[in-house]
C-alpha cells in the first residue's frame, strides 16, 4: 500500500495516534469524517487524487473500529478508474468494507469482469482477489465461468492461475453448483499434471474441497496424486524457492496426503505399491533436529503421512515402524514433540493389531502422566485410557489411583470418570472393583459423579456373593474421622441394604452400625440426610431380637425431623416413624432392593456422547469397541428413536456442575416395588404420577431412581397434578405443549427436517440461573455457551461444535437485538470443519432495564438440509444485578424513601411454585440477588437487595420483600422498590416468571393467561413483622 505523497493521510494518521485518549480520538475522527462528507456531496470538483485519499482515510477508520456509512459509491466508482492507482484503491477498500450482500456490488460485477477477461494481469489479479475475498452467490453465478476460464487458459502466468484457483474455491464453497462434477474432472486431472508447484498447491486447494463433497467424480485422479507425492518426495525438478529446510514444498505433500484420505480404498496393486514406497520413505526420513523450523515442516509431513497409513489399513510391519517411531517421539525433551507423538499414538489405538505394540511403551506413557505440561499429561491419559485392556487394567487403574493425589484439579473429573470406566469395563473380579470405585470416591470425592456410586449399587445389589463383601468395605471407610460426603452416601446405602450379613462380626451389630453412621448427622447436607434416613428405618427392620434401647434411638432422630424445613426430610421422618410403629409394614416396604434390570452403563454413554478432541475420542472409541467383561450388567441398548441424553459442552474444558440428587433413597426403597407393580406408575416426591413409556426411560435404572430430574440446571418445578396427565399427554401426541408454553420454536415457513435434541425451552431457563451450558443441540451441531457479567457490561463466547465428520457450510449467525441491548457479534466462519469447534465472542452492553429478549437467528447446511432456528439469548435483566449487603438501618432508609407506585409496586403471586423458605433464597442467590436475614423479624419473609446496572443510570438499587404463607405455599405477596418506574415493573415480572407455575394449556397453540389485579393482604398487628408490614 503505497501511501507516498498522501501528506494529509499521513497528518491523520499522526494525529490519531498522538491522542491521549479515547475520547480525544472519537472527535478527531468524526471531525474528518465530517471534512470527507463535505468534500464527497461535491464530488465534481475532487480530482482522482484526492478521492483516493479520502477512500484511504475511510479505510482506516473503518479498521480503527468505527462506522462507515457512507462513501461507498466513491469507492466502488474507482474500480472503474483506468488507471492501476486508483483502481488498487477502489479494489482494496471495497473488499473492506462491503459484504457479499451489500447492494452496491451489483454494481461494480460488470466492471469486474471486464478486468477478469481483460489482457491486463495486474487487474485480474486485482480482481480475483477481490472475488475470492468477498465471495457471494452473485459473484458466484456471474463470474465462475470466467475465473474457470482463466484457470484452465496455458496463455496465462502462473500467478493468474494460482489466484483464479483459489478465488474458484472461495466460490465453490459459497456455491457448490458453480463446479459441475461431470464436465470438471477431466480438467482436475490435467490441472494435476501442471509443473508449476505454485499453482500445483492451490489446485490442490481446490481439489481438496471437490473430492471432499463427490468422491465418485474424481477417481481419475487418484494416480496423479501418487505421482505428486512421488515427485516430491524424490525432490524431482523442485525449484529451490518451493524447498523450505531441505522438505520439497510441505505444503503440497500435506495437502496431496489429506486428499488421498477421502478416497476409501486403493485397489491398484501398481499404485498402492508406489504409495506405500512413498510413505516409507517419509517415515524413514524424518527425524528430531534441532532447527525448529524444520521439525515443524517434516513433522507436519510426517503425522499427515501416519493419518494416511492408518487410513489404508498398511501391513503391520509398517505400523509396527510407525509405533516405533511414535516411541523416539514421546521420549524425546521437546514438549511440543512429545505432544504430537502421544496424540498420534493415540490415534493408532484405532488400527487393529497395533495395540498390544503400543503396549511396549506403556512405562515410558505413564512417566508422560507426571510432565510439567498439563495438556501432555491430557493426552497421556488418553492413551492410557485407550489402550488398556484386561492384560494391563491393573496396572493403569493403580497408576490413576495413585496419580489421581497429585492431579490438578481442571484434570481430576475427567481422571476419575476415566478410572471408574476402565475399573468396570475389565475388573477380574468384582470385589477389586468395589475397591477400586471406593478408592476413587475416598481420594477425589468432590470430582466422581453420582453415576459412579450409582453403578456400584447397581452391582452390588445384582451379585449377592458380593454384597457381604461390600457391605464390610463401607463398614471400613465409616471409621475414618475425615470423609467425603459420597463416601457417606455409598456407606450408608450399602450398610443399610445388607449390613444385617455382618451381624456376627465384631463390631458389626445393627447398634453398632447406627452408633457409626448417626456420628455423621452433623456434618452432612439434606440429600445425604435423606438416604441416612432410609438407612436407620432398615436397620431397625434387620433389629432381630428387637432392641428397645436401638429402637428408642431411632425414634428420636425420626421424630427430630418431623418439623424439619425441607419437606422432603420431612416426609421421610413422619412417614418412617409411622411404618416403624407398626411393625410388620416396615418389613414388607422396605423389603431388600429387587435386581435391576441389565442395561448400558451410564457411565459409557457420558463418555461416548462427550463431545472431544480428535485424539480423546480415537480412545472412546476404541473402548466401545473392545469386548465387555464379565463384571458388566449391561446389555439391553436403547432404541434408536428414544430420547437422547444431553451430553455436556466438552470441546472447550469447562468444570461440570455437580448436582446434588434432591430424593434419593426412598425411590430406593418404595419406589421401585411400586414400579414393579405398575409399568406406567412411579413416585416423584411422594406423589405417583404417569409415566411416558419406552422413549422416556433412561439410559440408567439407578440414575432415574436417585438422581435429580432436570438434564442441566436445577431440578424441574413441581407440576400441579390437574396439569400433569395433560403434558404427558401433549408429549405422547407431539403436540407443541411438550415444549412447554415458552419454548421458542424454530421460525420458518417450512419446518426443519432436523429436531432439537432435549427441550429448547428448559435449556434457556436453565442458562438464565448460570453462566455456561448447551443452548441448543442437534444430530448435526451443538451450541454451547459461556458467559461472564460485569456491571453493565456482558461478554458471552458462543461455542459451535460440529458433531459429524462432514462440515457444515453456509453458517450464517444474526444477532436480533432489543433495543435496550448494544450487542456486536465477532464473524461467524461460513464453514465448520468436521469434528471442529468454533468460538464466536459476542459482546453485550445494557443501556436500560427491560424485559426484551436478544434472539440468535442460526442457520447452516448438512448435505442437502438447510437447518435454520432461532434462539432466545439468555442476555436477561438479572444478569446486570449485582448482589449486596445492607444493614437494617440503610434498608428503611431507602424503603420509606420510595412512596409508593411508581417506584414501589406490590403483587400477590398465585399458583407459585410450592418451595421451601431455603429453595426461595437459592433461588434468588441464582438470579445474582442477595437474601438478608435479620431485617424482617417475620421468619416467613425474605429480604433481598441488589443493585441494577445500566449504561444509562449505572448503579441502582432495588429492594424486594417476599411475603410467604407457611401454611399455602402456593401464594405469597411480593413488592419491589427501585428508583426507577421502569426497572421497579420489569424486575418484578422477572422475579414472577421465575416464581410461578404456568400451566400447560390444551389448545394447540399455548397461551399464558394475563395476570388479574389481586386485592392486597391486610397485614395482621400481631405479626411478628408489623413494623416492616406497615411499611408497604
Amino acid at each position: 500500500m503505497a501511501l507516498s505523497g498522501m501528506r494529509g493521510l499521513s497528518v491523520f494518521i499522526s494525529d490519531v495516534r498522538n491522542c491521549q485518549n479515547k475520547e480525544q480520538e472519537r472527535l478527531r475522527v468524526d471531525k474528518e469524517l465530517g471534512k470527507i462528507r463535505t468534500r464527497f456531496k461535491n464530488e465534481k470538483g475532487l480530482s482522482p487524487y484526492e478521492k483516493k485519499k479520502y477512500v484511504w482515510k475511510m479505510l482506516y477508520i473503518y479498521m480503527l473500529g468505527y462506522d462507515v456509512d457512507f462513501g461507498h459509491t466513491e469507492a466502488v466508482s474507482l474500480i472503474s478508474a483506468p488507471k492501476y492507482p486508483e483502481k488498487q484503491v477502489g479494489y482494496i477498500v471495497t473488499s473492506s468494507l462491503l459484504n457479499e450482500n451489500h447492494d452496491f456490488l451489483r454494481i461494480v460485477i460488470n466492471t469486474v469482469r471486464n478486468d477478469i477477461i481483460g489482457r491486463n494481469e495486474t487487474f485480474q489479479c486485482l480482481a480475483l482477489t477481490m472475488v475470492g475475498n468477498i465471495g457471494g452467490k452473485e459473484f458466484s453465478e456471474s463470474l465462475a465461468p470466467d475465473v474457470q476460464k482463466l484457470l484452465i487458459s496455458s496463455s496465462c502466468r502462473p500467478l493468474v492461475r494460482k489466484k483464479a484457483a483459489l478465488c474458484l474455491l472461495r466460490l465453490y464453497r459459497k456455491n457448490p453448483d458453480v463446479v459441475n462434477s461431470d464436465g470438471w474432472s477431466d480438467r482436475m486431472s490435467q490441472l494435476l499434471d501442471e509443473r508449476d508447484l505454485g499453482v500445483l498447491t492451490a489446485v490442490m486447494s481446490l481439489f481438496v474441497a471437490l473430492v471432499s463433497n463427490n468422491i465418485d467424480a474424481y477417481w481419475n485422479c487418484l494416480p496423479k496424486c501418487v505421482k505428486i507425492l512421488e515427485r516430491l518426495a524424490k525432490n524431482q525438478d523442485i525449484p529451490q524457492e518451493y524447498t523450505y529446510y531441505g522438505i520439497p514444498s510441505p505444503w503440497l505433500q500435506v495437502k496431496t496426503m489429506r486428499a488421498l484420505q477421502y478416497f476409501p480404498t486403493i485397489e491398484d496393486p501398481n499404485i498402492r505399491r508406489a504409495l506405500f514406497e512413498v510413505l516409507q520413505r517419509i517415515l524413514m526420513g524424518t527425524d528430531v533436529v534441532k532447527n525448529v523450523n524444520k521439525n515443524n515442516a517434516a513433522h507436519a509431513v510426517l503425522f499427515e503421512a501416519l493419518a494416511l497409513v492408518m487410513h489404508l489399513d498398511a501391513e503391520k510391519e509398517m505400523m509396527s515402524q510407525c509405533v516405533a517411531l511414535l516411541g523416539k517421539f514421546i521420549a524425546v525433551r521437546e514438549p511440543n514433540i512429545r505432544y504430537l507423538g502421544l496424540e498420534n499414538m493415540t490415534r493408532m489405538l484405532l488400527v487393529s493389531d497395533v495395540q498390544d505394540i503400543i503396549k511396549r511403551h506403556q512405562a515410558q506413557i505413564i512417566t508422560s502422566l507426571k510432565d510439567p505440561d498439563i495438556s501432555i499429561r491430557r493426552r497421556a491419559l488418553d492413551l492410557l485410557y485407550g489402550m488398556c485392556d484386561i492384560t494391563n487394567a491393573k496396572d493403569i487403574v493403580d497408576e490413576l489411583l495413585q496419580y489421581l493425589n497429585t492431579a490438578e484439579f481442571a484434570m481430576r473429573e475427567e481422571l476419575a470418570l476415566k478410572a471408574a470406566i476402565l475399573a468396570e469395563k475389565f475388573a477380574p473380579d468384582l470385589s477389586w472393583y468395589v475397591d477400586v470405585i471406593l478408592q476413587l470416591i475416598d481420594k477425589a470425592g468432590d470430582f466422581v459423579s453420582d453415576d459412579i456410586w450409582y453403578r456400584v449399587v447397581q452391582f452390588v445389589t445384582n451379585n449377592e456373593d458380593l454384597q457381604p463383601y461390600a457391605a464390610a468395605k463401607a463398614r471400613e471407610y465409616l471409621e475414618k474421622p475425615a470423609l467425603h460426603e459420597t463416601m457417606v452416601k455409598v456407606s450408608a446405602y450399602l450398610l443399610g441394604e445388607y449390613s444385617h450379613l455382618l451381624a456376627r462380626r465384631p463390631g458389626c451389630s445393627p447398634k453398632e452400625i447406627f452408633t457409626i453412621i448417626s456420628e455423621k448427622l452433623p456434618t452432612i447436607t439434606t440429600s445425604t440426610l435423606a438416604i441416612l434416613l432410609s438407612t436407620f428405618a432398615k436397620i431397625l427392620m434387620h433389629n432381630h431380637p428387637s432392641d428397645p434401647e436401638l429402637q428408642e434411638q431411632i425414634w428420636s432422630i425420626f421424630r427430630k425431623y418431623e418439623s424439619y424445613i425441607d419437606v422432603e426430610i420431612q416426609q421421610r421422618a413422619v412417614e418412617y416413624f409411622a411404618l416403624c410403629r407398626k411393625g410388620e409394614a416396615l418389613v414388607d416396604v422396605l423389603a431388600e432392593m429387587p435386581k435391576f434390570p441389565e442395561r448400558l452403563s451410564a457411565l459409557l454413554k457420558k463418555a461416548e456422547d462427550a463431545e472431544v478432541d480428535t485424539a480423546e475420542q480415537s480412545a472412546i472409541r476404541v473402548r466401545s469397541q473392545q469386548q465387555t467383561s464379565n463384571a458388566l450388567v449391561v446389555t439391553d441398548q436403547r432404541p434408536a428413536n428414544g430420547s437422547v441424553p444431553v451430553s455436556q459442552l466438552a470441546l472447550v474444558r469447562m468444570p461440570s456442575e455437580n448436582m446434588e440428587a434432591s430424593s434419593s433413597h426412598d425411590q430406593v426403597t418404595s419406589e421401585v416395588q411400586v414400579n414393579s407393580q405398575d409399568p406406567e406408575l412411579s413416585h416423584e416426591n411422594g406423589s405417583i404420577n404417569a409415566v411416558v413409556p419406552q422413549d422416556v426411560q433412561s439410559a440408567d435404572l439407578l440414575g432415574d431412581l436417585l438422581g435429580p430430574l432436570a438434564i442441566e440446571g436445577p431440578p424441574s418445578p413441581a407440576v400441579p397434578a390437574e396439569h400433569k396427565d395433560r403434558s404427558l399427554l401433549s408429549a405422547l401426541e407431539g403436540t407443541p405443549e411438550a415444549a412447554g408454553p415458552l419454548a421458542l420454536a424454530t421460525v420458518d415457513d417450512q419446518p426443519n427436517s432436523v429436531q432439537p435434541i432435549g427441550n429448547v425451552a428448559e435449556r434457556f431457563n436453565a442458562l438464565c440461573l448460570k453462566d455456561s451450558g448447551i443452548l441448543y443441540e442437534d444430530p448435526h451441531i451443538q451450541i454451547g455457551i459461556k458467559a461472564e457479567w460485569r456491571s453493565h457490561h456482558g461478554r458471552l463466547v458462543l461455542f459451535l461444535g460440529n458433531k459429524n465428520t462432514s462440515p457444515l457450510v453456509s453458517v450464517r449467525a444474526v444477532i436480533l437485538p432489543p433495543t435496550h441491548l448494544k450487542m456486536e457479534l465477532s464473524l461467524v466462519p461460513e464453514t465448520i470443519p468436521p469434528r471442529a469447534q468454533v468460538q464466536c465472542p459476542l459482546e453485550v452492553v445494557n443501556l436500560q432495564a427491560s424485559g426484551d429478549l436478544a434472539v440468535l437467528d442460526f442457520s447452516y447446511k448438512f448435505g442437502t438440509a438447510m437447518v435454520n432456528v432461532k434462539l432466545r439469548l439468555p442476555s436477561v435483566l438479572n444478569k446486570f444485578l449485582q448482589p449486596i449487603s445492607i444493614s437494617a438501618e440503610e434498608f428503611f432508609s431507602q424503603w420509606k424513601s420510595l412512596s409508593g407506585p411508581p417506584l414501589k409496586l406490590q403483587e400477590v403471586l398465585r399458583d407459585v411454585k410450592p418451595l421451601p423458605l431455603s429453595e426461595m433464597a437459592n433461588l434468588f442467590t441464582s438470579l445474582r440477588m442477595a437474601v438478608i436475614p435479620g431485617i424482617d423479624t417475620n421468619p416467613n419473609n425474605l429480604i433481598v437487595c441488589a443493585t441494577f446496572h445500566s449504561e444509562s443510570s449505572r448503579a441502582m438499587l432495588c429492594l424486594i420483600r417476599v411475603e410467604t404463607d407457611p401454611a399455602d405455599r402456593t401464594q405469597l405477596r411480593i413488592t419491589i422498590g427501585s428508583g426507577d418506574p421502569t426497572l421497579t415493573f420489569e424486575l418484578k415480572e422477572c422475579i414472577k416468571e421465575h416464581l410461578v407455575s404456568i400451566p400447560i394449556m390444551q389448545a394447540p397453540t399455548p397461551v399464558i393467561p394475563p395476570l388479574q389485579p389481586q386485592s392486597p393482604i391486610t397485614p395482621a398487628y400481631n405479626d411478628p413483622g408489623a413494623m416492616l408490614a406497615g411499611l408497604l
